[in-house]
């Protein structure tokens, strides 16, 4: 391991994280879900969303825009559906009862959609399907978030890097678990690359110009200022490469998260008072469980997945490949590596944590 990272477990690293969100008047179970949320994203490889996003949730809850205690309440509901109002919580909070009213409304009635307004960053998307794994549910989760991508052939960013995921249960093979941003990259894989000092590779970003741009901090720095230019489509420059697919999905999320439950969307999801200060932001989400047995057999349709699943991965490889993947495959064996052998967070990370313990007032063991 370089030595740019630093080993760390995955339990001390919640309880390091928790301890952090109490201290902001967090309840000890809001503040253990959210923490989980985030060690759960760098256990499956997903750092841009582990625990280098804590300072942002930090500092959400220290200016107000978070609310440690929030008064949730559903505004509309009926035995399929619910609308509820996160009331500012941290995103984690506000998605695991939307998640779960998901589930419990599926359970009962076969299908459950749940739409939630007011909310914020809920970390990754995966988190929330994956719960209807465990009740042999197809699970959907979908959230819109801050304006970092601009629209195929746009050079102002409207649009988040609002992701998709579905999970699909099998048999003895590993689920089916799609986890993906509808962007090329997120902007905390910009984030990222700019600590690490890397060049972006080509199709990822555009300048304030709108063209083509492979300088991390300069991307970075032009969406914080709006200055132009920013994170592409799915797809990438133009439509030669499907570019406007993936604004196209970009935009569906935004439509079931955003304006179907009545929050922010576009590049409306962050307020600020006309002094620039900025106000709880209006981040929605879209949450949806489907019992599999109101179509057929719980037991046939898994094991028909773990034959689909065996052919795609024993069919041909292509030359100099020794393996085909299905999603969600290499996050559950980088799951297991890391819960064995610790969690590599770069030096950077560590030294912010470290540094956030010292401003809340907890105690560091890491």
């Amino acid at each position: 391991m370089s030595e740019e990272f630093r080993m760390v477990w995955a339990e001390p690293l919640t309880a390091f994280c928790q301890r952090v969100f109490e201290k902001m008047g967090v309840p000890s179970q809001d503040a253990r879900t959210t923490s989980e949320v985030l060690v759960m994203a760098d256990l499956r490889g997903i750092d841009s969303h582990g625990v280098a996003r804590l300072r942002r949730y930090y500092t959400g809850l220290k200016n107000g825009v978070m609310v440690p205690k929030p008064e949730m309440k559903v505004v509309h509901e009926s035995p399929l559906t619910a609308l509820l109002d996160g009331g500012a919580a941290l995103g984690q909070v506000a998605g695991l009862k939307g998640m779960t009213m998901a589930i419990e409304k599926a359970m009962t009635s076969g299908v459950g959609f749940v739409s939630v307004r007011n909310s914020n960053h809920y970390g990754i998307a995966g988190y929330y399907s994956l719960l209807a794994l465990k009740h042999d549910l197809i699970g959907i989760s979908l959230t819109n978030s801050d304006a970092y991508v601009v629209a195929t052939f746009g050079r102002e960013v409207m649009l988040g890097t609002n992701p998709i995921s579905v999970t699909i249960p099998a048999k003895e093979e590993r689920p089916f678990v799609l986890d993906m941003s509808t962007a090329v990259a997120t902007l905390g894989k910009m984030e990222v690359y700019s600590r690490m000092a890397k060049r972006l590779p080509p199709g990822w970003a555009t300048d304030e110009k709108g063209r083509s741009c492979d300088d991390p901090a300069r991307v970075l720095a032009n969406i914080r200022s709006r200055a132009g230019g920013g994170i592409l489509p799915l797809g990438g420059e133009g439509e030669e490469f499907g570019g406007h697919k993936g604004y196209g999905l970009d935009l569906l999320v935004d439509i079931l998260s955003g304006v179907l439950s009545g929050s922010g969307n576009t590049n409306l999801l962050y307020p600020k008072t006309p002094e620039g200060k900025p106000l709880p932001s209006r981040v929605g989400h879209f949450f949806g469980a489907l019992r599999i047995d109101l179509f057929r057999p719980l037991e046939e349709f898994k094991r028909d997945m773990d034959d689909l699943i065996r052919r795609l991965k024993e069919s041909a490889k292509a030359e100099g490949q020794e393996r085909i993947y299905i999603h969600g495959e290499k996050e559950f064996e980088l799951e297991e590596k890391y819960r064995k052998g610790g969690i590599p967070l770069y030096f950077k990370v560590y030294e912010d944590l470290k540094a956030i313990a010292g401003e809340v007032g907890v105690h560091f063991d890491l």
